[in-house]
């Protein structure tokens, strides 16, 4: 099986910046697409930024010039860099990763989800 474990989220007041992390382990043959998304209470959970296995990226219209993914292939992370963060950013962030695995000797592929971080802008 797979495990993400996300890190880095927490309050920061509008303007501010925040990294998350998130770091996939277990019996990773390799992996595809890496992304994080976001969710409020009461709406659907929304892509924020998306970072594919060479490297090519999509953003949220939102976040785009503000928000930057990045992923490290050797350590299995993908990082989201948040600037200039507002009010209208708080939410519950997701990592998901697509990814190819041996799951009792089987290879297999699927996409699994972090446990979510909490990220708050407010004064």
């Amino acid at each position: 099986q797979v495990q993400l474990v996300e890190s880095g989220g927490g309050l920061v007041q509008p303007g501010g910046s925040l990294r998350l992390s998130c770091a996939a382990s277990g019996s990773i043959f390799s992996i595809n697409a890496m992304g994080w998304y976001r969710q409020i209470p009461g709406k659907q959970r929304e892509l924020v930024a998306a970072i594919t296995s060479n490297y090519n990226t999509n953003y949220a219209d939102s976040v785009k010039g503000r928000f930057t993914i990045s992923r490290d292939n050797a350590k299995n992370t993908v990082t989201l860099q948040m600037n200039s963060l507002k009010p209208e950013d708080t939410a519950v962030y997701y990592c998901n990763v697509d990814v190819f695995y041996s799951a009792q000797g089987v290879y297999t592929r699927s996409a699994f989800w972090g446990q979510g971080t909490q990220v708050t802008v407010s004064s």
